[in-house]
């Protein structure tokens, strides 16, 4: 039996803020040296799926330079492997995707020249590691049309996912998107197998419906349901996160750094694949300090270094500090700065002596409305010497010295970032 997998990787992102100004989501980097796609592309390759359709849409240019032809995860093939489907627009049955349901419509050829008997649909933004092939195994066994792959989440969490209901065999008898009263914390992974016969027809009756918005969990899912297909729950025990937002993006990388990680990136036998950069040893030098990071190639650290993770090329300078904080490729920290729970993205630079990350203030911020500190400063940033910076404070990219004005950016604030759609 063969499988085809797409993975949907077209998403904007936009409560990763200034993470995901200039790159889809899934492109983000994650860990100091992989990307949040190559989770997937990953699991894929573990897992024996050779055949892989990555469906982009906003802004690729970054997720398509790191794919490339698939080489790291093996999926350079003659026959098969990996393509990158975008969106196009031809003389019928093209255009821009209307939503993940009909991005896999408009690319069901690709999965009918290859004869697959299931596909994969994946998300290209979550982080975990998954054997396919049981979730397929399960799909069989039980006869089923779709199989979703399902976690036990919090009441506080239920609202954010699909919220399934099944029978004492695990078939689903109700399925809500987002909830605004969830009957169940068993929640949908975005992660299904669908018998290739059941994806093009429902796929097609959707593409046929000017009601639907063409989504798997507020269209698809409910009519299959409502509809007395044979829809399982798959149910996972393993460590998964969505890192769509700020808070889970910061919170996924300080998991990786406590004394037994529910991530395990040393595990030889489940390797995550990446397109690694040619970069010199780390150069650790006389002075200075390094507790419970992650410190990538390429990086200099003269300063101190403490429950982080430093992604390629990054150069903490003589008195510096960085605690707690997310710092992306070459990014400098100059001499007596500090970075507190902060995320700085690639080619930022905090001057000497500035303080991101300062006082005790946790005003909400104004634009992601959120409270628990962590600032986010985008690509490119120059933050001046000396300036201060509060809590839960977004600056965007590309600014200079001066952008800024005074020497206090107060907690909350939003620096030159757009408000989330």
């Amino acid at each position: 039996m063969h499988t085809y997998a797409m993975i949907l990787a077209g998403g904007r992102g936009s409560r990763l803020s200034v993470l995901a100004d200039k790159r889809a989501k899934p492109a983000v980097p994650f860990a100091g040296k992989y990307r949040i796609i190559d989770f997937p592309l990953s699991n894929c390759i573990n897992s024996n799926v050779t055949d892989v359709g990555v469906l982009t849409q906003y802004r690729p240019r970054s997720l398509m330079d790191h794919i490339r032809a698939g080489a790291p995860w093996d999926l350079d093939r003659m026959y098969g492997g990996l393509q990158i489907l975008q969106p196009y627009q031809g003389r019928r049955d093209s255009d821009w995707y209307a939503g993940n349901a009909d991005a896999v419509y408009q690319n069901l050829d690709e999965v009918r020249k290859v004869h697959a008997d299931y596909v994969l649909i994946l998300s290209g933004d979550h982080v975990y590691k998954m054997d396919y092939g049981i979730l397929t195994s399960f799909h069989q066994d039980r006869q089923a049309d779709v199989t979703v792959a399902t976690l036990q989440v919090t009441p506080e969490e239920a609202g954010r996912f699909g919220i399934l209901q099944t029978d004492s065999n695990l078939r689903v008898i109700s399925f809500e998107e987002k909830p605004k009263e969830p009957k169940g914390l068993l929640a949908s992974m975005g992660i299904y197998v669908f018998n290739y016969d059941t994806l093009v027809r429902v796929l097609t009756e959707d593409a046929r419906n000017e009601q639907s918005t063409h989504d798997f969990g507020k269209d698809i899912f409910p009519r299959m349901v409502t509809g007395n297909h044979r829809v399982f729950a798959f149910p996972y025990g393993g460590y998964w996160v969505d890192v769509g937002t700020v808070q889970a993006y910061w919170e996924a990388h300080m998991d990786l750094l406590s004394e037994n990680p529910p991530l395990d990136l040393l595990d030889r036998e489940w390797i995550i694949h990446t397109l690694s950069e040619e970069r010199p040893p780390v150069n650790i030098r006389t002075g200075a300090t390094v507790n419970h990071s992650l410190i990538t190639d390429g990086c200099v650290i003269e300063g101190s270094v403490e429950y982080s993770v430093l992604s390629p090329g990054v150069r903490v300078a003589r008195g510096a500090v960085v605690r707690y904080s997310i710092i992306l490729t070459d990014a400098v920290i100059e001499p007596g700065a500090v970075v507190d729970h902060s995320i700085l993205d690639k080619r930022v630079v905090a001057g000497a002596g500035a303080h991101i990350g300062y006082g005790t203030d946790y005003t909400e911020n104004q634009v992601l409305r959120y409270t628990t500190g962590i600032n986010v400063v985008g690509k490119n940033t120059l933050i001046p010497p000396g300036l201060k910076v509060g809590r839960n404070v977004i600056i965007g990219s590309d600014l200079t010295d001066l952008d800024f004005s005074g020497d206090l950016i107060k907690s909350g604030e939003s620096i030159h970032a757009e408000a989330v759609d």
